[in-house]
């Protein structure tokens, strides 16, 4: 075993599913090999074939899965801090939106940069969050709103994995919203665009996954299942934003089609979580948005609980309602706004978020055959992670390139 490494002198947070909180093992040790995890364990029962590894001690310090951002917007050029302004002084998000604003200033702003420039924007937004410790990072489409504008999206996006020592997941979200040249045509949008570019994506290799935004001032469900068909028929994943300001019953479309996740969910009924929970989709909570918005319908977290519903936790990191670049922030405003324990907030950036990924069965834990995508940081007891507000408790990243310190390489 001259390449394996024996990673000892430690507290794993393995975030395995059972009885012991957060999967804890005390004085612990994990052996890497070839970029997977060999074994994991307490340090007085590591077998005797591993006696002989390399040994490198973490200091007492904790190690934890490298947390997942399961749902971003990272690519986008401009902002929109003139917006927030105007929602302070009493704009809604739907007056903003219908007035030219919303997602459709960021198409103008995405539009008119350079793939220089999305590239070295969004890199500033992937090494905050590589700094926290995260380690696979969600990507959408969905500012460029044309067949080609969305595929540069997405050709942006790849390239940032052979940059960051981090996973990129790259999902197509041409039906994010209708440009002006597709004004009261949203079924000619969906043919000549989003259907259209998906199949091009998937051509080029470029989307793991499809996602919509089902919303009044979005797309129907309707017109959403027409997208999913064409998912589906080219085996790709579904997902969906869904009852973020209305109930629309998106939620139950993306059950219905066995979706890796439905996202945000603040008005969906707890009466329909039973029927939700049926199609094994997760609930990616994002309440960076939530916080931003000032909404106050709260997601129904106790039915979601009570019908063991697995819930991610997220940054929605966008331009326009959660201009979140912390992942260890959003695990905070999930428990304090919506009442998630720290034990549920780490398990949603982890365990959670590689299985709204698809990833499950290769990240969010520490197990053996797992990738070894692991965060050591420089603290006593995972409760800390969503405890801390400000700054970033991370020592190094221990990945399946190299160590790092989870920045520029």
């Amino acid at each position: 075993m001259t390449d394996a490494i024996l990673y000892h002198d430690c507290t794993l947070a393995t975030m395995r599913a059972g009885d012991t909180p957060y999967g804890l093992i005390e004085q612990g040790a994990v052996v890497i090999s070839a970029g997977e995890i060999a074994w994991v364990g307490s340090y007085d029962d590591v077998p005797q074939t591993y006696k002989g590894a390399v040994a490198q001690s973490l200091g007492g310090r904790l190690v934890t899965p490298a947390l997942v951002d399961c749902h971003t917007h990272l690519i986008f050029g401009d902002n929109r801090a003139k917006e927030f302004e105007m929602r302070l002084n009493g704009a809604s998000y739907e007056e903003i939106a219908k007035a030219g604003g919303g997602i459709l200033s960021t198409m103008r702003a995405t539009r008119a940069a350079s793939d220089e420039d999305l590239l070295a924007q969004v890199l500033t937004r992937v090494d905050a969050l590589l700094s926290e410790g995260v380690g696979t990072i969600e990507i959408k489409s969905g500012y460029g709103l044309s067949v080609d504008q969305e595929l540069r999206m997405l050709r942006v996006a790849r390239q940032i994995g052979d940059l960051r020592d981090v996973i990129i997941r790259t999902t197509w979200l041409a039906a994010h919203a209708l440009p002006p040249e597709y004004k009261d045509k949203a079924d000619d949008y969906i043919d000549e665009v989003v259907i259209t570019g998906l199949r091009r994506a998937h051509e080029e290799g470029l989307v793991d996954a499809v996602d919509g935004f089902c919303e009044s001032i979005g797309f129907t469900t309707a017109q959403m299942r027409r997208i999913f068909d064409v998912a589906k028929a080219l085996d790709l994943p579904v997902k969906l934003h869904a009852e973020q300001l209305s109930d629309q019953k998106g939620a139950l479309l993306a059950s219905e089609y066995n979706g890796l996740s439905a996202d945000h969910l603040e008005y969906l009924n707890a009466n329909d979580v039973p029927a939700f929970a049926q199609g094994g989709s997760v609930a990616v909570l994002l309440p960076g948005a939530y916080y931003t918005l000032g909404e106050t319908q709260l997601p129904p977290i106790k039915a979601l609980r009570a019908h063991d519903v697995p819930m991610a936790v997220a940054t929605d990191c966008n331009p326009g309602s959660s201009p979140l670049c912390s992942l260890l922030t959003a695990m905070n405003m999930a428990c304090t706004l919506f009442g998630l324990t720290p034990e549920e907030a780490l398990c949603g950036t982890t365990r959670h978020a590689a299985k709204a990924l698809g990833l499950g069965t290769e990240h969010g834990q520490i197990a053996i055959g797992y990738r070894s995508n692991l965060a050591v940081w420089d603290l006593n007891h995972p409760s800390e992670l969503s405890y801390w507000i400000g700054g970033s408790p991370l020592h190094k990243r221990l990945s399946m390139r190299r160590e790092s310190k989870g920045n520029k390489l």
